[in-house]
């Protein structure tokens, strides 16, 4: 169930096209990770998957610089955080189900 919905996330956003792999070009695969987390204040738990790309197979020199994954490190998040305490600001939490690189957000109105 986890599986097909990460895989219908990916259908629904068009995440990539089949192609043919370019003459010349290195091959990046794919794998599952699989993560069962808690719901409900601890009283139930939630199947997740993630299909994500061995980022780790690619080679220096070769093809380590063609593709960028963006992860905030917890330093920054700190520093965020402090900036908008000291302003005063309000914070709110996103848990966003399935993300993709230039993904579109629609704010909600509350």
């Amino acid at each position: 169930m986890a599986m097909q919905s990460e895989l219908n996330a990916i259908t629904h956003n068009n995440t990539w096209d089949l192609v043919t792999l370019p003459p010349g070009k290195n091959l990046i695969g794919l794998k599952w990770l699989f993560k069962v987390k808690p719901v409900n204040d601890g009283k139930g738990i939630k199947h997740k998957a993630s299909l994500v790309a061995k980022g780790y197979s690619h080679q220096p020199d070769i093809d380590f610089q063609e593709t960028f994954a963006l992860v905030a490190c917890f330093e920054t998040i700190r520093v965020l955080l402090g900036i908008a305490a000291s302003m005063s600001w309000n914070i709110h939490q996103l848990d966003v189900k399935s993300a993709f690189l230039n993904g579109e957000l629609m704010k909600k109105s509350m």
